[in-house]
């Protein structure tokens, strides 16, 4: 039974996760050869003071495009 955990910065908005289920269940379906019902998503909505890369907290150092805390 496959989990798929998407980690993203907060501001997604409910109509969007539920389309991103929507539209990865069946694809994991195929390529795993799993029954759609089995798998689980969980998501985590993590703040920029959080979250950081190559040295640096996306709060400080890195602007993120199409960012949805910007709309």
């Amino acid at each position: 039974m496959p989990f798929v955990r998407i980690d993203w910065f907060p501001g997604r908005t409910l109509e969007q996760k539920r389309e991103m289920i929507k539209v990865l269940t069946p694809e994991i379906a195929r390529i795993a050869k799993c029954k759609p019902q089995t798998i689980n998503f969980i998501f985590t909505d993590v703040s920029r003071e959080d979250w950081g890369r190559n040295g640096y907290l996306f709060c400080d150092e890195y602007e993120y495009e199409n960012d949805p805390e910007e709309n």
